[in-house]
C-alpha cells in the first residue's frame, strides 16, 4: 500500500470517531515512518512496508476505539519540548503552558510544582531557568516515574501529599504552581477524557475544589515573604475561588486562557 492509500483509509476508519481524524491520521504515520506530516502529503504514492502498515492500521484501531494520541505516540509536544507521557499521567494541555509563562515571569530563586504528572511544569520551569531551586511533588510513584523520564536539569522529586514533603523539611519556595484535579466528583464519569486519563489527576472532590483548599491550608508553611502561588482552575470555578483565597492572600487575580476562560489563579502572600 502506498502513503495515500493508507491515510485515506484511516480517514475513513477514523470518521465520526474523532473530532480531527485527519490530523490524527497524519500524525500516527508521520510517527511510524520517521517523517514529517508534509512529506506525507508530498509523496503520496511512495510505497509502505507490510510492517509499517500492520503497526499504522493497529495505532489506527487504538484511536478509534477512544485512545488518545499522545499516549498511542508515548509523547507529547509542551511549550518547547516533547515529553514523555503514559496512563499514569494526565496529557499535557496547552492551557498550563500559560501557568508556565507566569511562572518564568514570577519566580526568583525556588519553586514547587504539586501534583506534577508528567512533570510539564517543573522540568520546563528548571530547563529554562537553572538558576533556580524547582522542586516537584506528587502522590503517584508511577507519574514521578516518567516525570523523571523527562527531566533535563536539576529537579528535586518527592512522593508525598501535597506540601507535606516540604512541610516536613521545613523547605520554604517563593512559588508554588499547581494543576491540580479540579472536576467535581459526580461529573468525571461523564467526560470522555475519564475512560484513558488517570481518575487520579482528574477527580477534584465534590466540587472539584478540595485539593485545592487543602493546597492553600498548607501553602503559608512553605511561602517566603511575597512569595507566589499559580493554580488552574476550570472555566466556572473564577469567582469559588476568588471567595476562597481573598481572606488569606494580599492578591488574587483570576486570569483568562486563549478562549477567554477563567483557567489561572494568581495569588500573593
Amino acid at each position: 500500500m502506498t502513503i495515500g492509500d493508507l491515510l485515506n483509509a484511516a480517514k475513513g476508519r477514523l470518521a465520526g470517531r474523532s473530532p480531527s481524524a485527519s490530523l490524527d491520521a497524519q500524525v500516527l504515520l508521520a510517527e511510524i515512518l520517521g517523517v514529517s506530516r508534509a512529506h506525507l502529503l508530498a509523496y503520496g504514492e511512495t510505497s509502505v512496508s507490510s510492517e509499517h502498515a500492520q503497526q499504522y492500521q493497529a495505532w489506527i484501531e487504538r484511536r478509534v476505539m477512544g485512545e488518545p494520541v499522545a499516549y498511542i505516540l508515548g509523547h507529547k509536544a509542551f511549550y518547547d519540548r516533547e515529553l514523555i507521557v503514559s496512563p499514569a499521567v494526565l496529557i499535557p494541555r496547552p492551557e498550563t503552558e500559560l501557568l508556565l509563562e507566569l511562572a518564568l515571569t514570577l519566580v526568583k530563586q525556588s519553586a514547587v510544582d504539586v501534583g506534577t504528572g508528567s512533570g510539564a511544569l517543573a522540568v520546563t520551569l528548571a530547563a529554562l531557568r537553572p538558576e533556580v531551586t524547582v522542586y516537584a511533588v506528587d502522590v503517584s510513584p508511577e507519574a514521578l516515574a516518567i516525570a523523571r523520564q523527562n527531566q533535563q536539569a536539576p529537579v528535586t522529586f518527592f512522593e508525598g501529599d501535597l506540601l507535606m514533603p516540604l512541610i516536613e523539611r521545613g523547605i520554604k519556595v517563593d512559588l508554588i504552581m499547581a494543576n491540580l484535579p479540579y472536576i467535581a466528583h459526580d461529573e468525571v464519569p461523564t467526560l470522555a477524557v475519564s475512560h484513558y486519563e488517570p481518575i487520579l489527576a482528574l477527580d477534584g472532590g465534590q466540587d472539584g475544589l478540595t485539593l485545592i483548599r487543602r493546597l492553600l491550608e498548607q501553602a503559608p508553611q512553605v511561602c517566603l515573604p511575597g512569595a507566589w502561588v499559580l493554580l488552574e482552575i476550570g472555566a466556572d470555578q473564577g469567582a469559588a475561588m476568588k471567595e476562597l483565597a481573598q481572606p488569606i492572600a494580599q492578591e488574587v487575580t483570576i486570569l483568562q486562557d486563549y478562549a477567554g476562560l477563567d483557567r489561572i489563579v494568581r495569588l500573593r502572600f
